[in-house]
């Protein structure tokens, strides 16, 4: 587990894009004491939030129509000389597809794992870090990426919440957040289709999210 935080966070940071005024509003945000099922209460009305595999597929059917067929474009493995150019041309031809498809400028919010570390006086708040979800969908996992996120994210908390949650790091407790992101589909290669490295011939498929906005949420209350 720790591996996995470590890898997060390293990729958080050489994933920043600059230290601007507009970044630090975006990864600087209360920490809400909501459940995910009521994201729906903070989002704009507009929003489709894709958190479970029906939605996310609903989502995927509208952009993209109908799943690859993986066994064919994965062939024998990365040992199969044409392995790489089918995935290439896959990702190329579907890209060119879905040019124009309303699906692409949604608002959709998708989330990741986080874990908040101790109460940081100079930031104001906790930090946090990140780690990936996976769903499993009849497409293939989905995992969604993330672009143009701060290299510091911070969860502002009550006087009464903060106290909480001091006591909680004193017992030696760990807390768990849910770090919910909105944005739209970068237009340029909004899905990436690739295959998971955990398991051989799983499709994976990663839809690219200029992030507009963060909320964090706290799960284990």
């Amino acid at each position: 587990m720790w591996a996995i935080w470590v890898i997060a966070v390293f990729a958080l940071t050489m994933g920043s894009v600059g230290e601007g005024r507009g970044e630090d509003v975006i990864g600087t945000r209360p920490l809400l004491t909501i459940a995910r099922k009521d994201l729906h209460t903070i989002l704009p009305p507009d929003c489709h939030i894709l958190i479970d595999p029906h939605s996310i597929e609903q989502f995927l059917d509208a952009l993209d129509g109908t799943p690859p067929d993986w066994g064919l474009v994965y062939g024998h493995g990365h040992h199969d000389p044409a392995h790489d150019e089918r995935l290439f041309t896959l990702n190329r031809e579907r890209d060119a597809k879905r040019a124009g498809n309303p699906a692409l400028t949604q608002l959709i919010t998708f989330v990741w794992f986080g874990e908040l570390s101790r109460y940081d006086a100079e930031a104001g708040g906790f930090r946090v870090a990140l780690g990936p979800m996976f769903t499993p969908t009849r497409w293939g996992v989905v995992r969604f990426k993330y672009e143009d996120l701060p290299g510091e994210l911070v969860a502002k908390a009550s006087a009464a919440l903060r106290s909480e949650l001091e006591q909680r790091f004193a017992r030696g407790e760990s807390v768990d957040v849910t770090v919910a992101m909105t944005g739209r589909l970068t237009p340029d290669e909004s899905v990436v289709y690739d295959f998971s490295h955990d398991q051989e011939g799983l499709g994976l498929i990663m839809p690219v999210v200029k992030v507009e906005r963060l909320d964090y949420l706290l799960t284990n209350k």
